[in-house]
């Protein structure tokens, strides 16, 4: 290229963000604003992020562009993207990042992704029945799976909308209808669980919670939450009433964060920072490494029901194996029923849901 042609490039680059095209417009632009990017670092792979402007969306973004495994991160909402992805864009890492803005935009927003990590919904607020919060974002996780078997039928899915316990067998139901299914890639994100479980545990320990494994098997709310204390690494042992105490804080870590917000909110921030964790371990299992194991809430064989949080190995197709739940003692034995019984019910709902 010749110097004065180069040099006018860089002109159009600086002033077309200096004089923005309309953010719906922006496809028509002569020079369009995600080409302005600057070059991303080195290879890694394309995420998107449904839900980015959200209260998890939005810190989520933020850490995933940080990540040096993130070489494209797309973000799609129905409302502020435009700003989102300008803040974050001006980030001075890798990743390339590009806004998508309402429902049409969502197919192009998913095109070629290799993980897709789902936040979309809304929080419970005062007043709300679960009821209320489930017919709301079951619709929502129908309509971006609809998206994703148009765009990235092959793509890892993360879900963390709530009720998880429900959204993953929807969006397992929605890609059955298609033809497009593969249990494998398909994973119910239950990583605040065993985040809140290192922290409270090592607490309790003395130690730093970077050092703690506690496996978090079930679901992901209220008793379908069962931290195994007994598997605890390093290994230790707790008193009767630690057991409950720890067991009842880690199962209701949620509500402890909703309580301490007075109404303005719930866990967005550590929900984030344990989101990014778990797609962090999800994309070192498809760049190949090996040992890669998390809790995860996939289709499952380890009890009778078809979906079930458990220690997943991860690899380059997704949840390549489900690893069995180990010894259990009698009181997570006790607790592996209740945590059943309840995780059935929310099952079907979410089947119903698309059955109906």
């Amino acid at each position: 290229m010749q110097p004065a042609s180069e040099a006018n490039q860089r002109i159009a680059r600086i002033s077309a963000h200096l004089h923005p095209p309309n953010f719906q417009m922006e496809e028509s632009s002569g020079l369009r604003r995600a080409n302005c990017r600057a070059k991303g670092a080195a290879p890694g792979f394309k995420v998107a992020i449904l839900g980015a402007a959200g209260g998890i969306g939005q810190p989520l973004a933020m850490l995933m562009k940080i990540n040096p495994l993130v070489s494209v991160l797309h973000l799609y909402d129905v409302v502020n993207t435009p700003g989102v992805t300008a803040d974050i864009s001006h980030m001075d890492t890798g990743a390339v990042v590009r806004g998508f803005l309402g429902q049409p935009q969502l197919e192009e927003a998913l095109a070629g992704m290799d993980l897709v990590i789902i936040p979309a919904g809304v929080p419970r607020k005062p007043g709300m029945t679960r009821d209320d919060l489930f017919n709301i974002n079951a619709g929502i996780v129908r309509t971006l799976c609809e998206g994703i078997v148009k765009s990235c039928p092959k793509a890892i899915v993360n879900l963390i909308s709530n009720p998880v316990n429900s959204t993953v067998p929807i969006a397992a139901e929605v890609f059955k209808r298609a033809g497009t299914y593969c249990p494998k890639r398909l994973l119910g994100v239950t990583m605040l669980d065993v985040v809140r479980a290192n922290t409270f545990v090592a607490e309790v320990l003395g130690l730093d919670p970077r050092e703690v494994d506690v496996p978090v098997i079930g679901g992901h709310a209220g008793v379908t939450i069962l931290p195994l204390l007994s598997q605890v690494k390093p290994p230790c042992s707790f008193t009767p009433q630690e057991i409950d105490q720890l067991t009842l804080r880690i199962q209701n870590g949620g509500t402890e964060v909703v309580e301490a917000k007075a109404g303005t909110g719930s866990a967005t921030l550590s929900m984030a920072y344990a989101a990014v964790k778990f797609a962090d371990a999800c994309l070192r299992g498809l760049r190949g490494d090996a040992g890669i194991v998390e809790c995860a809430y996939v289709a499952s064989q380890v009890t009778e029901l078809p979906f079930f949080a458990s220690k997943v190995r991860l690899g380059r197709t997704g949840a390549e194996e489900v690893l069995p739940l180990g010894p259990l003692n009698e009181y997570e034995r006790a607790g592996l029923e209740k945590a059943k019984q309840e995780l059935a019910e929310s099952i079907q709902k979410g089947v119903s849901f698309i059955k109906k």
